[in-house]
């Protein structure tokens, strides 16, 4: 696992220096403390930082092939790079390494752009070509290494993080505002944007090819949407299921360095630590994060299955007072990240640290078997459309009559649902189920000023989303949502989130239902085997690994990660927050109609609504902008 970035001056002849190359990396030490390698050669250059995990003495980057005429570097994890390894020395290729990246090398010798689709695991590569003058850049299937790149014309310059990327030099500043609009309804900034008009993100599943001056990107991958639905018996599928992840779970703890787990409590991170457990002679690392709040704590789940498998567990609570990471948490994202359980992903991720160096974790068992309450709403919506628009205004109203309490209060879920229920399409039905502010809600918060300058790109995030479901228009309920959030919420948010909250603290994190050879499989079902009826998330799961859980954790539904911020944001994070949004700076920015803000923050200190999440996210705009860009102003 590494940090990587680079530089080529593809138009003219400038040199990239080590020097600049420094600047860069310097700022990925935390990907990489153990090591970092450059190479320069004329106008081009690479770098990395290298957090060691597996050939720890022979492992070194960049590196090339026989003659130097290719050079690589790598963050990430090739789980299948045994197997490639021996079918290239069988063509003769020769290695001077054990390493995964090494065989990447001879892998792109071998079968040139295409050689991704063999690769199994989690990437981000650069491939410097110097006899066809190329750059390659590729990113994994679902994006669990990002990868940002500026290009102005004459150089493209990358880096595994923005900060990064920013040192390069030559990389403007300026603020898209589309970006803004959407991170405001989707609490993240959705690929290829990114929060500056200068840079992008490759998207997951994606190849960035520059040649004789031109950059071509291509997708590689997609979920199986042409293939049948799978139709087997149910003892067939289950058995399928279970070899599946048990398969993908044991080659993700091939590790030279200490390895243990994330414990949430929940079914998916409880399945894995019950295959680690089968898989392992030596009792597994666990580890879980809880609050004080027991609302929106699991810890007591997490240790029955710690108790259940025998392992050596360890807890954390986090607390309002530890929110002065924040700050921190910022400088690492690059972008606004409105995602609020990226702080307890950063705790429980240090206190792992402390004890290992990789992590397994349950990322993904929602989106490949519906875990989410959200489907459950769109199907219960698939039904309830035919109810008039009257009825359902009245139930809203009745809704907030009661305390809502975000998010897993009763009558907050309602009230989202009917105010989702009333929009007019499916899709951006659904986009109010996931948004802090929703589609209807923009309007009273954003100034005219914003709004003018937005013009024909307001309402970004909206159309993202509603273009998803363009794809899988043939697919079931399920299987289309569940396309769309492996296309957006996965890869944007939860990737990112992980990514970062993992690698800021040098720890390597690796997901058994991330496999893509799952993924693949699981897509394969119909949905009505993912969700059962309304209440029956995860079915398919569940029933596979009934006999490897507490009835308690079978027989859960879902939680999530939330955090109390409700109850934060007016006890010991109320200042800090008005402070920070109510600023004159903040306010003088020009997002925001003033009133609506002054609304928003004393609707929820009366307690007549609750806004803790929305309020999050203009929490997490401002320290952006107090971080990478304080005198902007619209």
């Amino acid at each position: 696992m590494c940090g990587i970035c680079g530089k080529y001056n593809y138009a003219t002849t400038e040199p990239v220096t080590k020097e600049e190359l420094g600047k860069m990396n310097d700022l990925l030490i935390h990907r990489g403390p153990d090591d970092e390698g450059y190479h320069t050669d004329g106008n081009a250059g690479l770098a990395m930082r290298r957090l060691s995990i597996i050939d720890l003495s022979t492992g070194h980057q960049p590196i090339c092939n026989e003659d130097g005429s290719v050079w690589i570097v790598f963050n990430g994890e090739i789980y299948n790079f045994q197997a490639l390894h021996d079918m290239l020395v069988a063509k003769g290729h020769v290695f001077k390494t054990r390493s995964d990246t090494e065989t990447i090398v001879h892998l792109y010798e071998e079968k040139g752009a295409d050689f991704v689709k063999d690769l199994r695991g989690m990437f981000a590569i650069a491939i410097l070509d110097k006899k066809r003058k190329r750059l390659l850049l590729a990113r994994d299937r679902i994006g669990k290494k990002p990868l940002y790149y500026s290009m102005n014309g004459t150089f493209i310059a990358f880096a595994s993080e923005l900060r990064s990327l920013l040192a390069s030099g030559g990389v403007s500043r300026e603020v898209d505002l589309r970006a803004v609009d959407a991170y405001l309804t989707l609490q993240y900034v959705p690929s290829p944007l990114s929060i500056f008009k200068s840079v992008k993100k490759l998207e997951p599943a994606s190849i960035l090819v520059l040649e004789n001056g031109k950059a071509v990107i291509e997708k590689y991958w997609d979920l199986p949407l042409n293939a049948e639905k799978l139709t087997l018996p149910l003892p067939e599928i289950k058995e399928r299921l279970y070899d599946g992840l048990l398969e993908a779970t044991k080659i993700r703890m091939i590790s030279e360095v200490p390895l243990g787990a994330f414990l949430s409590g929940g079914i998916d991170s409880s399945v894995v630590v019950a295959l680690m457990a089968e898989s392992s002679s030596q009792p597994v690392k666990t580890f879980s994060i809880g609050f004080k709040e027991a609302e929106f704590s699991e810890l007591a789940y997490a240790r029955q299955v710690a108790q259940m498998y025998g392992t050596e567990h360890t807890e954390f609570i986090v607390e309002a007072g530890m929110a002065g990471i924040l700050e921190t948490l910022v400088r690492h994202y690059g972008e606004p990240y409105a995602d609020s359980s990226a702080l307890p992903s950063y705790f429980v991720s240090r206190e792992t640290r402390k004890s290992v160096t990789v992590a397994l974790n349950g990322d993904g068992g929602d989106e490949n078997f519906g875990g989410y309450l959200r489907y459950v709403a769109m199907r219960v919506d698939s039904y309830w459309h035919v109810v008039p628009t009257a009825v359902k205004k009245a139930l809203l109203n009745l809704a907030y009559l009661f305390p809502k309490k975000a998010p897993y209060g009763i009558f907050w879920r309602a009230a989202k649902f009917m105010k989702a229920s009333m929009l007019q399409n499916q899709p951006l039905r659904y986009v109010s189920t996931i948004s802090m502010f929703g589609p209807n809600e923009k309007r009273g918060l954003l100034s005219a000023k914003f709004e003018n300058r937005l013009g024909g790109g307001i309402n970004y995030g909206e159309r993202y989303i509603t273009d998803l479901f363009e794809a899988p228009a043939g697919q079931d309920l399920i299987n289309k949502l569940l396309y769309v959030d492996f296309r957006s919420y996965l890869p944007e948010c939860l990737m990112a989130k992980m990514d970062i909250a993992a690698m800021a603290n040098s720890l390597e994190a690796r997901s058994p239902f991330l496999d893509h050879k799952v993924i693949e499989f699981a897509y394969r079902l119909p949905g009505n085997l993912k969700l059962k009826g309304i209440n029956g998330t995860k079915w398919i799961l569940k029933e596979t690994f009934k006999d490897f859980l507490p009835e308690r954790i079978y027989k859960r539904g879902k939680m999530g990660f939330g955090i109390p911020l409700g109850a934060w944001f007016r006890g010991e994070l109320k200042n800090y927050w008005a402070e920070t949004c109510l600023s004159p700076k903040a306010l003088g920015r020009g997002y925001f109609n003033k009133e609506h803000l002054f609304m928003l923050w004393d609707e929820h200190q009366s307690r007549a609504r609750d806004h803790g999440y929305r309020l999050w996210t203009l929490l997490m705009l401002e320290l952006w902008h107090k971080e990478f860009a304080d005198d902007f102003k619209i």
